[in-house]
């Protein structure tokens, strides 16, 4: 008779992609179950995010004249409120923060007016976002540009310094990301869409804007609008474009070639889990929670920590804290060899050292 063979002995061993998508398989059946909105909590939240705005609001005009440092602190729990609503209007884009997709559109296009953020627009881009998040051959849809060395590597000199302007936080936030807000959201060009599709929703944003502002404006004063509206604004997009930023730039990210890239595997493997204190968490309307987002981008912010408690693997994935945020804004090329960003340091390292072996090899 002869000897039957077990199979188990010649099962072969899934390789490492295989075993990601396995694991980002059965983390997106987990995400499954907290999907969809909850319209309770959210009236809640729309409402705990509102009264202490107006509030503040409230303060900024009674203090402007007067005393305008105290406008200027004031501001600064307003642009994280600002930055609350944002998220409120992110989840409207995503159909998720309430139940009708009517109610959401129609929530999401209202606090555009706060946001200076066409709704429309925004949404069919960040669509796309999620759609190619981590992909190499399909950048530039709501990412922060991101280079691999080989492409740094090829740049000219005057290609690198402008890239190495960009990537500086010192320009990227306070300057970059507020400019890009505040003036090229106010037109259908520069997006990576056709005009067309933008043109509506921008130019429909901007003639509500000069509504609504002009009326505010008419009723406490032009100077006092914009001595109350400016810094909020300022101080919220910068704090909206780190928050995005870290997201997906932290050393041990995910970025693939089409060929070998997958949705799911991206999705938790090229997004942050930024663990922030309670109190920003909150303001942020736990967005840090972005490995859970991508992969399930109708799990509204107020149900993420719920899918979160209830998996020690996403609680264990990808974590950030704050202090280590700080040190991931010097990351700023991908490697496609050692699988990391490096900072420009370790990037021009690597190319002498690259140079260096090419040079012993052709004399070798």
């Amino acid at each position: 008779m002869l000897a039957t063979r077990d199979p188990v002995e010649h099962r072969a061993e899934p390789s490492h992609a295989d075993t990601l998508k396995i694991e980002a398989r059965r983390l997106a059946a987990h995400c499954a179950k907290y999907r969809g909105a909850d319209l309770g909590r959210a009236l809640i939240q729309l409402l705990t995010t509102t009264v202490p705005f107006l509030a503040l609001l409230a303060g900024m005009w009674a203090t402007v004249d007067h005393a305008y440092w105290l406008t200027i602190l004031l501001a600064v729990p307003a642009s994280g409120l600002l930055v609350r609503f944002f998220i409120i209007q992110h989840d409207c884009g995503h159909g998720s923060f309430l139940p009708s997709a009517r109610a959401n559109d129609m929530l999401g296009r209202t606090i555009s007016l706060l946001t200076m953020t066409p709704y429309g627009l925004w949404r069919r881009v960040h669509a796309r976002h999620h759609a190619t998040s981590g992909n190499l051959d399909r950048r530039g849809y709501g990412d922060i540009e991101t280079l691999t060395l080989a492409e740094y590597r090829a740049c000219s000199p005057w290609q690198r310094l402008r890239y190495r302007i960009y990537r500086h936080p010192l320009f990227l936030f306070p300057i970059g990301v507020p400019f890009f807000f505040v003036v090229l959201q106010r037109t259908p060009w520069g997006h990576p869409l056709e005009p067309k599709e933008g043109w509506r929703s921008v130019v429909g944003l901007n003639i509500a804007m000069i509504v609504f502002y002009g009326l505010l404006g008419a009723a406490i004063g032009f100077s006092k609008l914009v001595w109350i509206v400016a810094p909020m604004i300022l101080m919220a997009s910068a704090l909206g474009g780190w928050l995005f930023f870290i997201q997906h730039q932290f050393e041990d990210g995910h970025w693939d070639a089409s060929e070998e890239w997958d949705f799911q595997v991206a999705a938790i493997r090229g997004s942050s889990y930024y663990v922030l204190p309670k109190p920003l968490e909150w303001f942020t309307g736990n967005i840090g929670l972005h490995h859970i987002h991508h992969l399930n981008s109708v799990i509204p912010n107020y149900r993420l920590h719920d899918c979160l408690a209830a998996s020690p693997e996403f609680q264990a994935m990808n974590r950030v804290t704050l202090w280590e945020s700080f040190k991931c804004a010097r990351l700023a090329v991908w490697d496609e060899a050692q699988r990391r960003l490096l900072t420009f340091r370790e990037a021009h390292a690597t190319m002498a050292a690259d140079a260096a072996g090419i040079r012993a090899s052709a004399s070798g």
